[in-house]
């Protein structure tokens, strides 16, 4: 599975043939370099770098000469994939998006989900919270009981209570590619993805 970093740049439609809309969120892939191949037990590996640096300020001296030996300009970041040896990865050289993604491909997206802050169960957990008359006063939007009486007389670890909301990595799996723009490298899948507008997400290519 091959992994490819990217920034969600935003979503847009797309009308098919028979005027149905269709939902796209577009991600513009980072410049990929390969940056070492290598086989290993497990498969086929390779280390991809992401981005390139215009200057090596803030890298440490034993990273910048892993690039110096490989002749290769220091990256912003670096990633290590297993492939199946179905496309062969040369050292050196930029990753070309139209030889590994074609529209209406199956692929995976990765990302970070928008922070809510503090959120209480109705909002985070969907609960239907308490009644709105009938005596209920002030805690309409309360969870309730948390926990039992004297047996087990404890609140069981992982009960569904208010708190943080968001900020979770989450893939959504086996989304369609809809549109490829090669010369700008963006891709557009079906669908929403997870995170906001300028956010980093992973491309997961199952098929190479």
């Amino acid at each position: 599975m091959l992994e490819l970093l990217g920034k969600k740049i935003g979503m847009t439609h797309i009308y098919k043939n028979n005027g149905t809309s269709i939902a796209l969120t577009m991600v513009k892939l980072h410049d990929t370099t390969v940056v070492k191949s290598f086989n290993s037990d497990n498969g086929n590996k390779v280390l991809l770098g992401f981005e390139k640096k215009n200057s090596v300020k803030n890298i440490n001296k034993s990273l910048i000469g892993f690039y110096s030996k490989k002749n290769i300009p220091v990256h912003k970041s670096l990633k290590e994939s297993y492939t199946k040896g179905a496309f062969e990865f040369k050292e050196g050289e930029q990753v070309d998006i139209s030889k590994i993604i074609k529209e209406g491909d199956k692929i995976s997206v990765r990302g970070k989900t928008s922070g809510k802050g503090f959120a209480g169960v109705m909002k985070r957990w969907n609960f239907r919270g308490l009644e709105a008359s009938h005596g209920v006063s002030i805690s309409h939007r309360s969870h309730g009981s948390t926990g039992q009486r004297q047996d087990p007389g404890k609140t069981f670890k992982g009960k569904k209570m208010a708190g943080h909301l968001g900020v979770d990595n989450v893939t959504v799996k086996n989304i369609t590619v809809e549109h490829l723009d090669i010369q700008n490298s963006i891709v557009g899948v079906r669908g929403c993805v997870p995170g906001k507008n300028g956010s980093e997400v992973i491309i997961k290519i199952n098929n190479i």
